[in-house]
C-alpha cells in the first residue's frame, strides 16, 4: 500500500538532494543538532512507547528506545534516504526495539492511542496544515500522553542569523533574519502561534521556553564552510546567482565560521523553542 502524502513539496525535497546530503552527512547534523537531544529526552519514562516524528537519520529515535528501557520507540519520516540511514544505524549499534516508518505525519494512519509520547527535533515545523497534522499525532497518544518537540526561534539576532545573512548579504538576497514569513523551518517560531496551533488541535497545558545548545559545524573554518555551504538552502540560493556571487558568499561564510573557529572545532550559540504539551481524548 502507498502511503498518503499530502506535503508533496517537502516529500520530493527530502527523497532528493536534500535528503540525499542529510543520509550522507547523518553524523554531521547530528553535530550541529544533537546538543537539543537531552531537553527531549526527560520526557520519556521507562517502559514508554515514543514516537519521533520527523525523526530524520534516527539518531533521537534510537536514544529514546534505550532511555524507554522495555518500551520501544517509532520514527516516521517522509524521506527514504534518510531513513534507509536510521535503519542502518541502528541495526549496527544494536538498538533493537526501534523501527521506522515511512511516510507524511499530518496524515499517517496511526493506531489511536498506540504512543505514550511525541517527539520531534526539528522535525516538525513543515506541515501544510500544522492543526490537521498535530490532531493527528494527538490521536495517536493515549490519553494524557506527552508532546515536546523543539523547534526553531526567530534566527535574527543569533549566529545562524548572522551565517544566512553573510550568505543574503553576498548574493544580493533578502535577509531571511528579517524577513522571515512564517512558514518552513520558521513556521512555529512565534510561541502564540504556536499556542493557537495546539490549541485547536486538542492540547492543553502547553509550555514553550527557550533552550539553548552549541552547534558544531566542522573542524575548522574551511570544513565548516564546505559542510553549510552543501545544506539544501544553501544549494538552492546558489544555484540562482552567477558565480562570482557564489564565490563571495562562500568567503562571507568562511570568514563567519572563522569567528566561530575554537581550538578544537567550529562551534555557535544555538537556541530554539522546547514546547511540550498533553494531549487527552475528548
Amino acid at each position: 500500500m502507498t502511503a498518503q502524502i499530502v506535503n508533496t513539496a517537502q516529500s520530493e525535497a527530502w527523497n532528493g538532494g536534500e535528503g540525499a546530503h542529510w543520509a550522507a552527512h547523518h553524523d554531521r547534523y547530528d553535530l550541529v543538532n544533537s546538543g537539543f537531544n537531552e531537553y527531549l529526552l526527560q520526557f520519556v519514562h521507562r517502559g514508554d512507547r515514543v514516537l519521533d516524528v520527523g525523526c530524520g537519520n534516527g539518531q533521537l529515535t534510537r536514544l529514546a528506545a534505550r532511555t524507554a528501557q522495555g518500551g520501544r520507540a517509532t520514527g516516521v519520516d517522509l524521506s527514504g534516504p534518510m531513513l534507509g540511514r536510521a535503519r542502518e544505524r541502528a541495526q549496527s549499534e544494536g538498538v533493537a526495539n526501534v523501527r521506522f516508518e515511512q511516510g507524511d505525519a499530518q496524515v499517517f494512519p496511526f493506531t489511536p492511542a498506540s504512543y505514550d509520547v511525541a517527539l520531534s527535533r526539528f522535525g516538525i515545523m513543515f506541515f501544510a496544515d500544522p492543526v490537521a497534522a498535530f490532531a493527528n499525532i494527538g490521536r495517536a497518544l493515549r490519553t494524557g500522553g506527552r508532546l515536546a518537540f523543539v523547534a526553531m526561534d526567530p534566527v535574527a539576532g543569533g549566529d545562524i542569523g548572522i551565517l544566512l545573512g553573510a550568505i543574503a548579504g553576498a548574493l544580493g538576497m533578502p535577509d531571511p533574519a528579517t524577513g522571515a514569513d512564517g512558514t518552513g523551518p520558521t513556521s512555529l517560531a512565534d510561541p502564540a502561534h504556536t499556542e493557537r496551533i495546539l490549541t485547536e488541535a486538542g492540547f492543553s497545558d502547553i509550555r514553550i521556553r527557550r533552550v539553548e545548545a552549541p552547534r558544531i559545524w566542522g573542524r575548522n573554518a574551511a570544513d565548516a564552510t564546505e559542510f553549510f555551504c552543501g545544506w539544501g538552502p544553501m544549494v538552492h540560493a546558489f544555484a540562482q546567482a552567477d558565480p562570482d556571487a557564489v564565490g563571495a558568499a562562500r568567503e562571507a561564510v568562511y570568514d563567519q565560521m572563522a569567528r566561530f573557529q575554537g581550538p578544537e572545532d567550529v562551534r555557535t550559540d544555538g537556541s530554539a523553542w522546547l514546547v511540550s504539551a498533553r494531549y487527552d481524548w475528548r
